[in-house]
């Protein structure tokens, strides 16, 4: 979890984390509990950072669709951003979501008119910018193109579709209408990330030739149950039935349901697999062959672990990479691994894993220039272990010294990520996830599910990354 930018004081985010949130806010009894605690949280800790409104007393006005965890977390770190100003909120949960989301924001003194269907904000709502949509993946297509048709910038969390003609229509309303549409991958905006592929990987090619890319997100059991819900403050079944729900339990757990979400592959993997294409200039792979199960948890659709390997064809050769997401262990969390013939780069969202390895052929004098420009922190050296008596493998190798990332970042995660879409609706920057470059994670995204179902290696044509 993220520290806060003020030392001293705690992010919500370090007291509630997006799971433990979403599972405590749900289950039933615990609606008058999720507010206390909440209330704690932001009147003790958050409200005495609210941000400053800019000197040019440039202000973006904003509405949420989608005020469930997520929605929540994008709200978060909004609230940490000078000039932006809520003034709509939509979620069909009214007894739940819109009632806690409008009493934080009231907290900031941020008024807003809630709303549980979408039309109605977009056709009553005159004064938007922007809007902010985290609403489940089989919704995202009509709510961005709706959204974008009212003259509005988007925001979309991603997948950024559940289906590829989703998707699709999404790009070309966001051309058609000439608004901005950023998708929620933001790791594309993350300080750290953004110094790896700038500095590491273009233009001091510190992994050499990258060979080969390891990524993971290990989720525990216990992460991983279903979702519960206050039985009174359920949805009517005539509402959920109307926004595509058979059940409350199917609204809270949806990812697991084929046509609403992907499963892990895709609410977790996408993340990282769109820095595979990324750090590779934004290549798309030419094959990915894949398998998973519904292996531990009886009863829902999507595969509860997923291994896939892709094969990326770049101007240096082949370069293969494995993604593994499983929902029954923790181990290694999550994080990817770039290989190269000279080193390697391991990083991750979570704070305090990374490091660059520098193997053991390649002259240190080589990577010097690098730590002198600022690009790596040099290894600490360390007192020699003593002997143990233990011989070495004559195919064994040395563990290389580990140089650190000199950037720290402290904020919220999806902070950098919108105040990018914020600056583009300004003219101040260019968007660092448009919708083009989501729809080629998509296609990569979507055709995992697609390998485990064909139960054999898969081709892409390089055509079906044009949209």
């Amino acid at each position: 979890m993220t520290e806060h930018a003020n030392p001293g004081q705690t992010n919500i985010n370090d007291k509630v984390d997006r799971r433990s949130f979403l599972k405590a806010s749900t289950t039933a009894g615990a609606g008058m509990l999720i507010s206390q605690m909440l209330g704690r949280v932001y009147a003790d800790q958050i409200l005495p950072q609210a941000p400053q409104s800019k000197p040019n007393g440039d202000q973006l006005n904003v509405a949420l669709l989608g005020a469930g965890a997520q929605g929540q977390v994008l709200m978060d770190a909004c609230l940490r951003i000078p000039n932006i100003r809520f003034k709509a909120v939509c979620d069909i949960w009214a007894e739940h979501n819109l009632t806690r989301v409008s009493r934080i924001l009231k907290a900031y003194k941020q008024d807003v008119n809630s709303y549980t269907d979408y039309t109605d904000m977009l056709a009553a709502e005159n004064d938007l910018d922007a809007i902010l949509i985290a609403t489940p993946d089989f919704w995202h297509a009509e709510h961005t193109i709706a959204s974008l048709n009212a003259g509005l910038h988007v925001y979309c969390e991603k997948e950024m579709s559940n289906t590829l003609e989703g998707a699709r229509r999404m790009v070309a309303a966001a051309r058609q209408t000439g608004k901005l549409l950023q998708i929620g991958h933001q790791r594309r905006s993350n300080p750290r990330y953004l110094h790896c592929y700038e500095k590491l990987i273009k233009e001091a090619h510190v992994p050499g030739r990258i060979t080969t890319m390891y990524g993971q997100w290990n989720r525990s059991k216990a992460a991983c149950e279903d979702l519960g819900y206050p039985e009174k403050a359920a949805i009517p079944a005539a509402t959920l039935n109307k926004y595509g729900f058979e059940s409350m339990q199917q609204f809270c757990n949806w990812r697991w349901y084929k046509g609403l979400g992907g499963g892990p592959i895709v609410d977790l993997g996408s993340h990282q697999i769109d820095i595979f294409r990324w750090f590779l200039g934004d290549k798309s792979p030419r094959s990915v062959m894949a398998s998973g199960g519904t292996d531990y948890w009886k009863g829902r659709q999507w595969y509860d672990n997923v291994i896939a390997v892709y094969e990326f064809e770049t101007p240096s050769g082949i370069a293969r990479a494995t993604y593994q997401t499983i929902t029954t262990n923790s181990n290694g969390g999550y994080y990817e691994t770039f290989m190269g013939d000279e080193g390697t780069i391991l990083i991750s969202e979570s704070a305090g894993r990374s490091g660059i390895f520098k193997e053991g052929w390649v002259p240190a004098e080589k990577w010097d220039q690098w730590v002198k420009k600022g690009y790596l922190l040099a290894p600490v050296e360390k007192e020699e272990k003593k002997q143990t008596g233990a011989v070495l493998d004559v195919r064994e190798t040395i563990a290389p010294p580990s140089y650190a990332l000199p950037v720290k970042f402290n904020d919220p995660y999806h902070k950098p990520h919108l105040q990018n879409f914020f600056d583009a609706i300004c003219g101040k920057a260019s968007l660092n996830c448009p919708a083009e470059d989501a729809y080629a994670t998509a296609v990569t995204v979507l055709k995992v599910n697609d390998a485990i179902a064909a139960d054999s290696k898969l081709m892409f044509n390089p055509e079906d990354f044009k949209v």
